[in-house]
């Protein structure tokens, strides 16, 4: 993992290979970020021509917008990194600690094959220093482990197991030119600050941070015959162990035997059996508690109602939810949040088979509620209907469902845009505020009433899908069916942004993305300080 450091060096005395600043984009071209010191000093350093030989290799300090210069002399790095921030490093798209994240993320992806590279974006004030060392982190981020002749993991017989390493984070290949950035350290402090238990305790956070999005991502890029339910639950088992967390699986005897039709319904026609695990993190000072459900399908080949060609070649990330969730409660214990997180990963793989539901079969579920299957592909909302119910019997102050749950939802709000859907507004709105705190793109849904009419079913208690108009928003109020009276809850819809199938950008790689983590763990924290609305 790439370490970070602080330091009040200045951008010319710092011991790096490379120094990164920031620029704007001016009327007649790119400028020095204004209120950074580190860019005036280049630009000085440069004899004041910073902005004209920026300009001459094309660069319009564009947001994300890379162009790289042989160091002025008396620096201590070779190579200075201007990153573009935009017209002004905070307008109405994207707050100045988002735009900061990005422009780090941008910058740290350009340097791979790196050993070190200072950043020199920012001034002392601890949000930006998150958010650059965030972003640097972040943009930092790759997936090896099944590359190469040397890489333990990479099975030659392709049976599950390569994937077992993700329990610890990714191996770190060699130093080369498409290894990731090894050291990054966010240069230019004032000497106080850069020794403050604060700047510190952010640092320490943006690296938790970091590791655990690294973690989801590795789970979301990790191939199907790696990660199968079983495989899952057993880096459940490791992570528990490793941190402190509370942890039980329920195996397909447990679960049949359980009454968790829906699980057990998505998972029969798959030769790997499906798990339900429930991992906790318990404070002997919390005095709420939030429970977290995730969607997780290894693999999604939609079952009898069989995916089209074309639509099946990304489906290892249909476990993105329960990825997510994962990763939020290992950090929540890493952290030591003051509230009892509880995840819930409901694991299964939708195969088609002799075994297989059948469109037309009815399922009793974990609550009592028969569900008519009508269509095979929307078993996301049926494992967790089964873990909605069953983590609503704990009566946790609030609960939060994640899910890449319905390509409807990508047709409403496109491919970067999570949806937020709740059975409480104020609980909704918090959510969307926290999401847009921290630079994830989440938009809040209605979840109108009328839907429910193509929820009904002839012969069960509801149908698994309704009118095809809005089916994201009836997905939704399928599995608000499924939550407990009274219980406060909230529906996360991240089928757009949990895979990147485009080309990286700003701090998102290509691949797995780790989703929802960050609006996640900053949900638990705020928990912890303040309780909930209402």
């Amino acid at each position: 993992m790439t370490a970070l450091t602080l330091s009040s060096s200045t951008a010319a005395k710092v011991r790096a290979d490379a120094v990164v600043i920031g620029v704007v984009k001016g009327e007649d071209g790119p400028l020095p970020a204004p209120g950074v010191e580190a860019a005036g000093a280049v630009d000085t350093a440069f004899g004041g021509r910073l902005t004209d030989l920026l300009a001459t290799l094309g660069a319009t300090g564009a947001e994300n917008e890379i162009t790289k210069l042989p160091a002025p002399e008396g620096f201590e790095a070779r190579l200075v990194v201007a990153v573009g921030l935009g017209p002004t490093p905070g307008d109405d798209t994207a707050p100045v600690t988002e735009t900061l994240r990005r422009a780090a993320g941008a910058a740290a992806r350009a340097l791979t094959g790196t050993g070190h590279a200072a950043f020199a974006l920012t001034s002392s004030d601890p949000a930006s220093v998150a958010a650059v060392a965030e972003g640097a982190l972040l943009g930092s981020y790759s997936f090896t482990e099944f590359r190469g002749e040397g890489n333990e993991g990479n099975d030659k017989k392709g049976s599950p197991g390569g994937g077992r390493r993700l329990g610890r984070g990714r191996k770190e290949s060699a130093r080369d030119a498409s290894a990731p950035l090894a050291e990054v350290t966010i240069a230019g402090l004032d000497s106080k600050s850069a020794k403050s238990s604060e700047l510190k305790a952010v640092a320490e956070r943006a690296e938790v941070l970091a590791q655990e999005i690294a973690r989801a991502r590795d789970l979301v890029n990790t191939p199907p015959n790696a990660l199968n339910p079983a495989e899952f639950a057993a880096l459940a088992g490791t992570a528990a162990k490793e941190h402190g967390l509370k942890i039980e699986v329920l195996d397909e005897q447990a679960l049949g035997k359980g009454g968790y039709g829906g699980i057990m319904g998505v998972g029969q026609g798959s030769q790997s059996p499906p798990r339900l695990v429930r991992l906790s993190w318990r404070h002997s000072k919390a005095q709420r508690s939030l429970a977290l459900i995730g969607k997780g399908i290894t693999y999604d080949s939609g079952g009898i109602s069989l995916k089209s060609a074309g639509s099946n070649e990304t489906m290892k990330c249909d476990m993105a939810g329960a990825a997510a969730v994962f990763a939020t409660v290992v950090a929540a214990a890493r952290l030591d949040l003051r509230v009892n997180v509880t995840g819930w990963l409901a694991l299964a793989e939708n195969m088609p088979s002799g075994s297989a539901t059948r469109p037309g079969d009815v399922l009793t579920m974990y609550s009592g509620k028969t569900v008519e299957v009508l269509n095979t592909d929307a078993e996301g909302r049926l494992v967790m209907a089964d873990a909605l119910a069953r983590a609503g019997e704990e009566s946790p102050d609030a609960m939060v469902d994640v899910a890449t749950l319905t390509g409807a939802m990508m047709v409403a709000l496109g491919k970067r845009t999570f949806g937020i859907m709740a059975n409480e507004d104020s609980l909704r709105d918090l959510v969307h505020g926290i999401a847009v705190e921290v630079g994830e793109q989440a938009w809040p849904m209605p979840m109108p009433e009328d839907l429910m009419e193509g929820l009904k079913s002839p012969v069960a208690d509801i149908a698994n899908v309704g009118d095809r108009m809005g089916g994201g928003l009836a997905a939704g109020l399928f599995l608000k069916e499924f939550v407990a009276d009274g219980t406060p809850w909230v529906h996360l819809d991240i089928a757009g942004p949990a895979f990147n199938e485009g080309s990286p950008f700003g701090y998102t790689p290509k691949g797995g993305t780790g989703s929802a983590v960050r609006t996640l763990v900053r949900l638990a924290e705020r928990v912890a300080e303040d309780g909930l609305p209402g």
